[in-house]
Formats: structure tokens, C-alpha cells, sequence
């Protein structure tokens, strides 16, 4: 990097941690107020989901569960009902497997290691660098979609076209990644919150982004801006994934007459209170057969749906053709 370089660079995270100071979102698992368990359970509820629906889900989470092994020890049944609506519910069957794998083999402490982390069930690249670098303070280059395209377009000019990181912006997060371990914590966090909130896919709010003078793709003139986005707008209406959430959700409602997403989030300050009997008659906890095919009118989509989550482990079929959660 040659000494312009180095200075645009200074000018660049002066700016940016400025705003950071301003305008960071006060999130419940930031600022040093959670574990390092609590980071992870934060990454992977966020994966593919907006923030705004996270926090009550995680704050509910937490309360219930604070670290792995009193997640380790919960049913199947009482963490796809805490996991609501979150989307994905396979993520909480996995991080169920990561809390039994950190429980049984760290002492309920998790590993501090790159390595160790990514073999974690569950754990990828992004959450076992996240980890490293929010929840441990390691120097590590964190690499989002945010970060890459915030990255892609202050330093290349260039839109971030998706799909997986290429080899030119691995080695850019890298190379522009602080050297001290500290700063780098804050540089990771902020350029992630500055492509999640200004320097959006479609419409990035560039009169308002504290990098304008110095981004090189606004001087360019936004060559292809929104092409190929990073999160390209998926359908869903009609799809397997909308009969299954159907499902799932009429599944963790039993009983509680109530399928929001705020009750959802709610219901796991209450679950480990429950039993599978209560007093004066037994708890609902299977959906029979005629509500089920109530749920959707094409039966053959839906029995192609109760097959893939029977599969997955997210329900059990009864006997008689009812569902119910996991015991």
C-alpha cells in the first residue's frame, strides 16, 4: 500500500468510526453486554433474516437458555417452538448440535480458535470469523455481504455482484483489515453496519454515507448499481418453503391460539415452564390429519412438504397421519 494509499485509507476509518460513534444500532448483544455465546446465538439468528425481527427472538432466547448446555438440554419440540418464525428452522437444530458439541466437549465454554470454531456443527466461515473477531477480539477480516459490498464499492469502483466471495475481495477485506486487533473490531462492525443500513443493494443512501468524497464508486458514477444483487428478491408465495413455515407454525401454535411473530418470540420465556401435561387435561402437542390438510389445498405439495420436514427432523408423523414437534 503505497503512502496515498495509506493515507486515503486513515482518512477513510477516521471517517467511518466517527459515524459508527453516531449511529451504530444499540443491539442487545453489542458493546461487550453478552457472552461470547450469546455473539454466536446473535450471528446465526441473523443469517438471512432482517435485524428488527432478531432482537425480541434473541433477548427471549437468552433468557431461557444462556449458554450451551441449557440449550443442550432442551427438546427438539421446545427449540423449533423458541425458533418461531425466524425462518430456516434447520439453523436451530443445528445450533441445538453446537451446544452439546460445546457443552460435552469445552467444558460449556466456547472454543477460541478459528479452527475449533468452524467445526462446530453449523458454523461456517462468516459466524467462526464473527465470533473470533466480535465475541474474542481476534484480528480476523469478517466477510459479509455488507462488508463486501461496502468494500467492493469504496476501494474497486465496482458493484458486488453475490454469490460466493471472490478471491479479489478476500484479498481486499484483508488488506484494508486494521492492524491492531482492537481497531479491527470496530472497522469489521462498522463497515457491516454501514452496508446494512446506508450503503444498501438497491437504493444506497449515498448523500447520507460519511464515505462519499472518498468512494470511488460514486465518483465512477454507481457503474451497475443493483445488478446482480446481493440479496436478490426471492418468490415465495406458493413455494415449499411457504407450506412448510404453514406448517411448522400451526405445529408451535398448539395450544396457544396465537401464531405472531411477537408470541413466538414470547413463547420461549415459557416453554421450560410447560410440561407435556397440565393441570385439569392434557396439553395439545399433535395437529390431527383433517386440520392439516386444512392448511393447504394442494395435497400432493403438502404431503411433499410433511415428507422434507419429517426428514430434516423437525416434526414427527404419527401413526394415525397427525404431526407433531419433536419429543
Amino acid at each position: 500500500m503505497t503512502d496515498s494509499d495509506q493515507a486515503m485509507k486513515e482518512l477513510i476509518e477516521n471517517e467511518l468510526f466517527a459515524w459508527w460513534d453516531r449511529n451504530a444500532r444499540d443491539l442487545p448483544w453489542r458493546f461487550g453486554r453478552t457472552t461470547p455465546w450469546g455473539v454466536l446465538i446473535s450471528e446465526v439468528m441473523s443469517q438471512q433474516t432482517q435485524m428488527s425481527r432478531v432482537v425480541p427472538y434473541w433477548l427471549a432466547w437468552m433468557e431461557v437458555w444462556p449458554d450451551a448446555a441449557s440449550l443442550a438440554g432442551a427438546s427438539t419440540a421446545e427449540v423449533i417452538t423458541a425458533w418461531g418464525r425466524l425462518g430456516y428452522p434447520r439453523r436451530a437444530l443445528r445450533l441445538q448440535e453446537c451446544a452439546r458439541v460445546v457443552a460435552q466437549q469445552y467444558d460449556n465454554e466456547l472454543p477460541r480458535t478459528y479452527d475449533e470454531l468452524l467445526a462446530l456443527p453449523g458454523i461456517g466461515d462468516y459466524t467462526a470469523s464473527a465470533v473470533m473477531n466480535f465475541a474474542f477480539g481476534g484480528r480476523i477480516a469478517v466477510i459479509d455481504t455488507n462488508i463486501r459490498r461496502v468494500l467492493s464499492r469504496v476501494f474497486l469502483g465496482v458493484e458486488s455482484h453475490g454469490g460466493a466471495a471472490t478471491k479479489q475481495e478476500r484479498e481486499l477485506a484483508e488488506r484494508v483489515l486494521p492492524k491492531d486487533a482492537k481497531v479491527s473490531v470496530v472497522w469489521n462492525q462498522s463497515v457491516m453496519e454501514l452496508g446494512a443500513t446506508v450503503c444498501t443493494a438497491k437504493n444506497p443512501l449515498c448523500e447520507q454515507c460519511p464515505l462519499a468524497d472518498s468512494c470511488a464508486f460514486l465518483a465512477a458514477g454507481r457503474p451497475g448499481l443493483g445488478e446482480q444483487r446481493t440479496r436478490p428478491r426471492q418468490r415465495f408465495q406458493g413455494t415449499n418453503r411457504q407450506v412448510r413455515g404453514m406448517i411448522l407454525n400451526a405445529l408451535r401454535s398448539l395450544g396457544t391460539g396465537d401464531a405472531s411473530d411477537e408470541a413466538a418470540g414470547k413463547r420461549a420465556k415459557e416453554i421450560t415452564k410447560e410440561t407435556t401435561a397440565e393441570a385439569g387435561s392434557a396439553a395439545v402437542t399433535s395437529l390431527p390429519r383433517n386440520q392439516v390438510e386444512a392448511l393447504w389445498g394442494d395435497h400432493v405439495q403438502l404431503d411433499l412438504c410433511i415428507a422434507s420436514l419429517d426428514e430434516d427432523g423437525l416434526i414427527e408423523i404419527l401413526p394415525d397421519g397427525s404431526l407433531r414437534l419433536p419429543q
